[in-house]
């Protein structure tokens, strides 16, 4: 789990952090309403979009983020993406290996002020290692990633604050894409690895019946956070945005975690029981709220957020609950077409990663063909299958923008509170 874009006002959001944590969003929450706007400060916002950039949608926020899961979702079904958006997705790369939200001049080298962002490295290492041939770009990439590991074995979305759990989940996705053991990935003081830090945000027995098992976006606040649980129960498990697609016919039940004898302790060192307890906190949330997740937006009305969902879907699948995934899956098809027709690239590719981690067609998922969509929000791919050349007519009008989403960051980390969002990192 990455930019939350919604369908209507605090409607539906999709993941931008992490996996995916949100960059922007992020960057509120974890460095306050001050620090936002100096870090997006190197990226200007485009008179004319670039050429091979996918979406419509100004990508000062999540440009890298987007194209990434564009990238990466085309891939995974078969399609080859145009020349030009891996181009302009490479060429976004800082000398040091580093990418940010979105660099309007990637002629001009990077410098101190370039405000280096771990989500959309993490976003585009797994998207470049996926596509072959770039090699130094994904080695720069994931030893700029180490040298900006947190002591606890985590990491922020921008170096140096404190490590988040979204942000912790999309590095070890790229850690495992890369060809790394994440468990082997330890900081320079400490010793701790990824799955350390990511533990520590686990919510065990202490916590009230219904947040049991469940992930909290950061240890400062901890709540039970179901889009941090989604992208720690695939993380735990060592996997990124793309998993093996599960059995749907695999029934064995999701085993929430279980505050009896030494089981609450056993889930807080193992991550693969952790991953379980997460499992089982989401299952728990999708059944109270006929199998969709609610925005977590602070103050907004309970609504359901389609992003999130998806989220959830990739997360059972990871872990072998193919039956519990299904249905989930099954509400996304009756309500998605739209949120993601409206919200761009990052979401028909989230659907598309969600049809495939449960073995469904996404050329004919509840009607609309995803492959065919995501592929006309950017330039005409090198390859695709027939079906998926035809005209989807995607486009990224109306709702809210990226921009009026950070408004609300600003504000809420000007006095309102932290605006808690997760994989993210989209035009999304």
């Amino acid at each position: 789990m990455a930019p939350k874009a919604h369908q209507a006002p605090l409607t539906h959001s999709v993941a931008f952090l992490a996996r995916r944590a949100a960059t922007a969003l992020a960057a509120v929450s974890v460095l306050g309403a001050a620090a936002a706007p100096a870090a997006y400060a190197d990226s200007a916002s485009p008179g004319k979009l670039p050429d091979g950039l996918y979406g419509t949608n100004d990508p000062q926020y999540d440009g890298v983020w987007r194209q990434s899961l564009a990238l990466l979702a085309q891939d995974t079904v078969g399609v080859r993406p145009a020349p030009s958006a891996v181009t302009w997705l490479a060429g976004q790369q800082c000398a040091d290996g580093a990418f940010t939200a979105y660099r309007a001049e990637p002629g001009k080298p990077c410098d101190a002020k370039t405000r280096r962002d771990t989500n959309p490295t993490a976003a585009a290492v797994q998207a470049l290692a996926a596509l072959g041939g770039h090699g130094d770009a994904v080695h720069k990439a994931v030893t700029w990633l180490k040298s900006v590991q947190n002591d606890d074995g985590g990491w922020s979305s921008m170096p140096g604050s404190a490590s988040d759990a979204n942000s912790t989940s999309v590095v070890i996705g790229a850690l495992t894409a890369a060809g790394e053991k994440p468990g082997s990935v330890t900081s320079e003081k400490g010793g701790k690895s990824p799955y350390d830090a990511l533990l520590t945000f686990r919510l065990g027995c202490a916590e009230k019946a219904d947040g049991r098992g469940s992930f909290t976006f950061q240890l400062k606040g901890a709540a039970p956070n179901a889009d941090a649980t989604a992208a720690a129960a695939t993380a735990a498990l060592g996997k990124g945005f793309v998993v093996a697609p599960a059995v749907k016919s695999a029934t064995a039940p999701v085993k929430p975690l279980s505050c009896k004898g030494d089981e609450d302790k056993k889930a807080g060192g193992d991550p693969v029981r952790a991953a379980e307890g997460g499992d089982g906190y989401l299952v728990a949330q999708l059944d109270k709220n006929g199998q969709h997740l609610l925005s977590a937006m602070p103050g907004a009305k309970k609504q359901p957020d389609v992003g999130n969902t998806a989220d959830a879907v990739v997360a059972l699948a990871a872990g072998g609950h193919g039956a519990a995934a299904a249905k989930p899956l099954a509400w996304l098809e009756k309500n998605a077409a739209g949120w993601a027709k409206q919200s761009g690239p990052a979401a028909y590719a989230q659907l598309v990663l969600a049809a495939h981690a449960t073995g469904t067609d996404p050329r004919s998922f509840g009607g609309t063909d995803l492959v065919a969509a995501l592929n006309a929000t950017g330039p005409a791919p090198a390859a695709a299958a027939k079906k998926d050349t035809k005209d989807a007519g995607d486009s990224e009008g109306g709702g809210i923008g990226l921009p009026w989403i950070i408004g609300i960051g600003l504000a809420i980390g000007a006095g309102i509170g932290f605006l808690l969002s997760s994989r993210k990192k989209s035009g999304l």
